[in-house]
Protein backbone atom coordinates (compact mmCIF):
# COMPACT_ATOMS: atom_id res chain seq x y z
CA UNK A 1 0.00 0.00 0.00
CA UNK A 2 1.39 3.30 -1.25
CA UNK A 3 0.98 6.24 0.84
CA UNK A 4 -1.54 8.74 -1.08
CA UNK A 5 -1.80 11.84 0.82
CA UNK A 6 -2.68 13.74 -1.81
CA UNK A 7 -6.18 12.82 -1.32
CA UNK A 8 -6.27 14.67 1.58
CA UNK A 9 -5.37 18.58 0.39
CA UNK A 10 -7.53 20.18 2.74
CA UNK A 11 -6.28 23.51 1.67
CA UNK A 12 -8.90 25.29 3.74
CA UNK A 13 -7.66 23.47 6.88
CA UNK A 14 -4.14 24.16 5.99
CA UNK A 15 -4.74 28.06 5.48
CA UNK A 16 -6.74 28.53 8.83
CA UNK A 17 -3.22 26.86 10.35
CA UNK A 18 -0.35 28.45 8.73
CA UNK A 19 -2.06 32.11 8.30
CA UNK A 20 -1.47 33.11 12.12
CA UNK A 21 1.53 30.78 12.37
CA UNK A 22 3.09 33.00 9.18
CA UNK A 23 1.97 35.79 11.30
CA UNK A 24 3.64 35.11 14.18
CA UNK A 25 6.77 33.99 12.58
CA UNK A 26 6.98 37.10 10.56
CA UNK A 27 6.71 38.98 14.12
CA UNK A 28 9.88 36.71 15.62
CA UNK A 29 11.78 36.97 12.55
CA UNK A 30 11.32 41.31 12.86
CA UNK A 31 12.31 41.25 16.38
CA UNK A 32 15.58 38.31 16.23
CA UNK A 33 16.85 40.56 13.33
CA UNK A 34 16.87 43.47 15.32
CA UNK A 35 17.49 42.35 18.74
CA UNK A 36 21.67 41.85 18.23
CA UNK A 37 21.70 45.67 16.98
CA UNK A 38 20.91 46.36 20.97
CA UNK A 39 24.15 44.82 22.02
CA UNK A 40 25.09 48.53 23.11
CA UNK A 41 22.72 48.67 25.02
CA UNK A 42 22.29 45.11 26.45
CA UNK A 43 24.46 42.42 27.29
CA UNK A 44 25.15 39.57 24.42
CA UNK A 45 24.47 37.16 26.68
CA UNK A 46 20.80 38.35 27.77
CA UNK A 47 20.24 39.02 23.83
CA UNK A 48 20.94 35.48 23.10
CA UNK A 49 18.52 34.49 25.99
CA UNK A 50 15.75 36.13 24.29
CA UNK A 51 16.36 35.19 21.07
CA UNK A 52 15.89 31.79 22.21
CA UNK A 53 12.86 32.34 23.80
CA UNK A 54 11.29 34.13 21.15
CA UNK A 55 11.77 31.33 18.49
CA UNK A 56 11.42 28.65 20.94
CA UNK A 57 8.00 30.35 22.04
CA UNK A 58 6.87 31.88 18.91
CA UNK A 59 8.16 30.06 15.46
CA UNK A 60 9.41 26.48 17.07
CA UNK A 61 6.51 25.40 19.61
CA UNK A 62 3.47 27.07 17.14
CA UNK A 63 4.47 24.89 14.54
CA UNK A 64 5.86 21.81 16.91
CA UNK A 65 1.99 22.20 18.32
CA UNK A 66 -0.04 22.28 15.00
CA UNK A 67 2.31 18.48 13.69
CA UNK A 68 1.70 16.82 16.87
CA UNK A 69 -1.31 17.92 18.55
CA UNK A 70 -3.73 19.36 15.79
CA UNK A 71 -2.65 16.63 13.34
CA UNK A 72 -1.73 14.07 15.32
CA UNK A 73 1.76 13.35 14.55
CA UNK A 74 3.18 10.54 17.17
CA UNK A 75 6.89 10.64 17.22
CA UNK A 76 8.62 7.63 18.83
CA UNK A 77 12.19 7.22 20.15
CA UNK A 78 14.67 5.13 20.76
CA UNK A 79 18.12 4.37 22.51
CA UNK A 80 19.88 7.29 24.49
CA UNK A 81 17.32 9.50 26.61
CA UNK A 82 19.19 13.66 26.10
CA UNK A 83 20.07 14.50 29.40
CA UNK A 84 18.73 17.76 30.72
CA UNK A 85 19.93 21.20 29.92
CA UNK A 86 22.99 19.82 28.17
CA UNK A 87 24.70 22.04 25.36
CA UNK A 88 25.58 19.72 22.66
CA UNK A 89 26.52 19.57 19.05
CA UNK A 90 23.83 17.40 17.30
CA UNK A 91 24.16 15.54 13.75
CA UNK A 92 21.52 14.13 11.92
CA UNK A 93 20.30 12.46 8.61
CA UNK A 94 18.47 14.79 6.30
CA UNK A 95 15.28 13.12 4.43
CA UNK A 96 12.51 16.46 4.40
CA UNK A 97 11.07 19.31 6.07
CA UNK A 98 9.77 17.60 8.73
CA UNK A 99 13.04 16.20 10.13
CA UNK A 100 12.53 19.86 12.42
CA UNK A 101 9.85 18.74 13.74
CA UNK A 102 11.49 15.39 14.65
CA UNK A 103 14.68 17.18 15.79
CA UNK A 104 12.64 19.43 18.20
CA UNK A 105 11.00 16.29 19.94
CA UNK A 106 14.18 15.53 20.76
CA UNK A 107 16.08 18.92 21.87
CA UNK A 108 12.47 19.28 24.46
CA UNK A 109 13.30 16.28 25.98
CA UNK A 110 16.76 17.75 27.10
CA UNK A 111 14.39 21.14 27.92
CA UNK A 112 16.66 22.93 24.51
CA UNK A 113 13.87 23.32 22.52
CA UNK A 114 13.97 27.47 22.09
CA UNK A 115 18.24 26.52 22.27
CA UNK A 116 18.82 24.67 18.79
CA UNK A 117 21.04 26.55 15.95
CA UNK A 118 20.79 25.25 12.58
CA UNK A 119 23.34 25.18 9.84
CA UNK A 120 21.41 27.54 7.06
CA UNK A 121 21.95 28.15 3.76
CA UNK A 122 22.72 31.43 2.35
CA UNK A 123 19.64 33.15 1.64
CA UNK A 124 17.30 31.88 4.48
CA UNK A 125 19.18 34.90 6.70
CA UNK A 126 17.21 37.37 8.93
CA UNK A 127 15.89 36.21 11.78
CA UNK A 128 18.40 33.50 11.44
CA UNK A 129 21.11 35.15 11.35
CA UNK A 130 19.95 37.18 14.31
CA UNK A 131 19.23 34.28 16.41
CA UNK A 132 23.50 33.37 15.85
CA UNK A 133 22.45 30.57 13.14
CA UNK A 134 25.70 29.74 11.61
CA UNK A 135 25.03 31.07 7.48
CA UNK A 136 26.83 28.67 5.18
CA UNK A 137 27.63 29.08 1.66
CA UNK A 138 29.96 25.67 1.00
CA UNK A 139 32.67 28.64 0.03
CA UNK A 140 34.94 27.54 3.20
CA UNK A 141 37.20 31.02 3.09
CA UNK A 142 33.38 32.49 3.87
CA UNK A 143 31.83 30.09 6.24
CA UNK A 144 34.84 29.48 8.55
CA UNK A 145 34.73 33.56 9.33
CA UNK A 146 31.07 32.97 9.88
CA UNK A 147 31.85 29.73 12.03
CA UNK A 148 34.10 31.74 14.19
CA UNK A 149 31.26 34.20 14.80
CA UNK A 150 28.88 31.91 15.28
CA UNK A 151 31.04 30.08 18.01
CA UNK A 152 32.43 32.69 19.99
CA UNK A 153 29.95 33.53 22.02
CA UNK A 154 29.20 29.58 22.73
CA UNK A 155 33.06 29.46 23.61
CA UNK A 156 33.67 32.88 25.41
CA UNK A 157 30.50 33.86 27.15
CA UNK A 158 28.90 30.13 27.44
CA UNK A 159 25.70 30.63 25.48
CA UNK A 160 23.41 27.27 25.91
CA UNK A 161 23.29 25.79 22.32
CA UNK A 162 22.16 22.02 20.86
CA UNK A 163 23.80 23.16 17.44
CA UNK A 164 22.37 20.94 14.82
CA UNK A 165 24.09 19.80 11.25
CA UNK A 166 22.17 17.77 8.62
CA UNK A 167 25.56 16.22 7.82
CA UNK A 168 24.65 15.42 4.41
CA UNK A 169 24.63 18.72 3.02
CA UNK A 170 21.61 18.14 1.53
CA UNK A 171 18.34 16.16 1.74
CA UNK A 172 18.02 12.38 0.29
CA UNK A 173 16.49 11.94 -2.84
CA UNK A 174 17.33 8.72 -5.28
CA UNK A 175 19.11 10.68 -7.18
CA UNK A 176 21.41 11.84 -5.08
CA UNK A 177 22.15 8.67 -3.62
CA UNK A 178 23.25 7.13 -6.95
CA UNK A 179 25.82 10.02 -7.11
CA UNK A 180 26.53 9.26 -3.55
CA UNK A 181 27.08 5.76 -4.34
CA UNK A 182 29.61 6.60 -7.32
CA UNK A 183 31.46 9.21 -5.27
CA UNK A 184 31.94 6.18 -2.48
CA UNK A 185 33.04 3.66 -5.50
CA UNK A 186 35.61 6.39 -6.59
CA UNK A 187 37.16 7.09 -3.31
CA UNK A 188 36.85 3.79 -1.78
CA UNK A 189 34.44 5.16 0.71
CA UNK A 190 31.53 2.85 2.67
CA UNK A 191 27.99 4.05 0.96
CA UNK A 192 25.20 3.21 4.24
CA UNK A 193 22.26 2.16 3.06
CA UNK A 194 19.24 5.15 2.91
CA UNK A 195 21.43 8.19 3.12
CA UNK A 196 24.17 9.99 1.48
CA UNK A 197 27.67 9.93 2.93
CA UNK A 198 28.48 12.63 5.10
CA UNK A 199 30.44 16.16 4.86
CA UNK A 200 32.89 16.16 7.13
CA UNK A 201 34.53 19.91 6.98
CA UNK A 202 31.87 21.61 9.01
CA UNK A 203 31.46 19.02 11.35
CA UNK A 204 35.14 18.46 12.33
CA UNK A 205 35.25 22.68 12.16
CA UNK A 206 31.98 22.29 14.86
CA UNK A 207 34.07 20.15 17.23
CA UNK A 208 37.09 21.38 17.17
CA UNK A 209 36.12 24.50 18.28
CA UNK A 210 33.41 23.97 20.41
CA UNK A 211 35.10 21.12 22.81
CA UNK A 212 36.94 23.99 23.86
CA UNK A 213 33.73 25.23 25.62
CA UNK A 214 33.78 23.68 28.87
CA UNK A 215 29.69 23.59 29.31
CA UNK A 216 29.27 21.51 25.51
CA UNK A 217 30.05 18.14 26.83
CA UNK A 218 28.54 15.75 24.23
CA UNK A 219 27.76 14.95 20.45
CA UNK A 220 24.30 13.72 19.76
CA UNK A 221 24.05 11.28 16.61
CA UNK A 222 19.95 11.14 15.71
CA UNK A 223 18.62 9.11 13.05
CA UNK A 224 15.29 9.71 11.55
CA UNK A 225 12.81 7.13 10.32
CA UNK A 226 10.16 7.62 8.45
CA UNK A 227 7.36 5.21 6.91
CA UNK A 228 4.08 5.94 5.20
CA UNK A 229 2.26 2.56 4.12
CA UNK A 230 4.76 0.43 3.05
CA UNK A 231 6.96 2.73 1.98
CA UNK A 232 10.10 3.24 4.37
CA UNK A 233 12.16 6.89 4.82
CA UNK A 234 8.31 8.35 2.72
CA UNK A 235 8.13 11.30 4.78
CA UNK A 236 5.25 14.11 4.49
CA UNK A 237 5.42 17.17 2.56
CA UNK A 238 5.64 20.85 4.44
CA UNK A 239 2.31 21.62 3.30
CA UNK A 240 0.94 17.97 4.39
CA UNK A 241 2.41 18.60 8.24
CA UNK A 242 0.71 21.68 8.41
CA UNK A 243 -2.64 20.53 6.37
CA UNK A 244 -3.44 17.07 6.87
CA UNK A 245 -5.08 15.92 10.24
CA UNK A 246 -4.58 12.47 11.89
CA UNK A 247 -0.98 11.97 10.36
CA UNK A 248 -0.11 9.00 12.51
CA UNK A 249 -3.86 7.60 12.53
CA UNK A 250 -3.94 4.18 10.65
CA UNK A 251 -6.05 3.71 7.64
CA UNK A 252 -8.52 1.81 9.36
CA UNK A 253 -8.73 4.63 12.12
CA UNK A 254 -9.41 7.45 9.33
CA UNK A 255 -6.26 8.39 9.26
CA UNK A 256 -3.14 8.65 6.76
CA UNK A 257 -0.43 6.09 8.74
CA UNK A 258 2.53 7.98 9.19
CA UNK A 259 5.31 6.59 11.29
CA UNK A 260 7.93 8.83 12.85
CA UNK A 261 10.42 7.84 14.74
CA UNK A 262 14.14 9.46 16.85
CA UNK A 263 16.97 7.12 17.56
CA UNK A 264 19.30 9.19 19.80
CA UNK A 265 23.14 8.24 21.14
CA UNK A 266 24.85 10.42 23.18
CA UNK A 267 28.81 10.68 22.91
CA UNK A 268 30.82 12.30 25.33
CA UNK A 269 32.60 14.88 23.51
CA UNK A 270 36.04 14.24 25.31
CA UNK A 271 35.94 10.37 23.43
CA UNK A 272 36.00 11.87 20.43
CA UNK A 273 39.01 12.03 18.12
CA UNK A 274 41.51 15.21 18.47
CA UNK A 275 42.89 15.27 14.78
CA UNK A 276 40.90 16.25 11.83
CA UNK A 277 41.42 13.06 10.44
CA UNK A 278 40.12 10.83 13.03
CA UNK A 279 36.85 12.95 13.28
CA UNK A 280 36.33 12.08 9.75
CA UNK A 281 36.55 8.35 10.29
CA UNK A 282 34.45 8.88 13.26
CA UNK A 283 31.44 10.92 11.10
CA UNK A 284 32.06 7.90 8.64
CA UNK A 285 31.21 5.47 10.87
CA UNK A 286 28.37 6.91 12.50
CA UNK A 287 26.51 6.80 8.85
CA UNK A 288 26.96 3.55 8.08
CA UNK A 289 25.94 2.67 11.89
CA UNK A 290 22.82 4.85 10.88
CA UNK A 291 22.17 2.45 8.08
CA UNK A 292 22.49 -0.70 9.51
CA UNK A 293 20.46 1.11 12.15
CA UNK A 294 17.59 1.76 9.75
CA UNK A 295 17.25 -1.71 7.85
CA UNK A 296 16.55 -2.91 10.79
CA UNK A 297 14.10 -0.64 11.61
CA UNK A 298 12.76 -1.08 8.50
CA UNK A 299 12.53 -5.38 9.28
CA UNK A 300 11.22 -4.21 12.83
CA UNK A 301 8.19 -2.39 11.48
CA UNK A 302 7.46 -4.72 8.78
CA UNK A 303 6.83 -7.75 11.08
CA UNK A 304 5.18 -5.64 13.51
CA UNK A 305 2.83 -5.09 10.26
CA UNK A 306 2.53 -8.36 9.31
CA UNK A 307 1.77 -9.76 12.37
CA UNK A 308 -1.00 -7.11 13.20
CA UNK A 309 -2.75 -8.15 10.39
CA UNK A 310 -2.38 -12.16 11.93
CA UNK A 311 -3.69 -10.46 14.58
CA UNK A 312 -6.95 -8.91 13.01
CA UNK A 313 -7.23 -12.19 10.94
CA UNK A 314 -7.65 -14.11 14.22
CA UNK A 315 -9.93 -11.43 15.54
CA UNK A 316 -7.47 -9.50 17.74
CA UNK A 317 -6.47 -11.89 19.86
CA UNK A 318 -3.55 -10.71 21.52
CA UNK A 319 -2.98 -7.00 21.37
CA UNK A 320 0.87 -6.04 19.05
CA UNK A 321 2.75 -3.40 20.67
CA UNK A 322 5.46 -1.55 19.02
CA UNK A 323 7.91 -1.21 22.18
CA UNK A 324 9.41 2.55 21.66
CA UNK A 325 8.75 5.79 23.93
CA UNK A 326 6.31 8.37 22.94
CA UNK A 327 6.01 12.10 23.19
Amino acid sequence: MTCLTNLFPHPLRGLLLVTPFLLSTGLANLTLFLLPFAKLLLPSSLIHTLCSLIAGTLVYRFVQHIFTAINSAEITFSGDTPLPNESAIVIANHVAWSDFYLVQAAADKANMGGRTRYFAKAGLKWGLWGMGMPIVTREWTRDKRELERVFRGVKEEGWKTWLVSFSEGSRFTPEKYLQSRLWCRQNSKPQPEYLLYPRTRGFIATVQHLRKAPHVKAVYDLTLAYQCGEEFQKAPTMWETIAVPKLSLTREQGGVGYRFHVHVRRFPIEELPGDAAGLAKWLEQRWVEKGRWLEARRLRWASVDVLRKTDGIFGGMGRVVDEDSRT
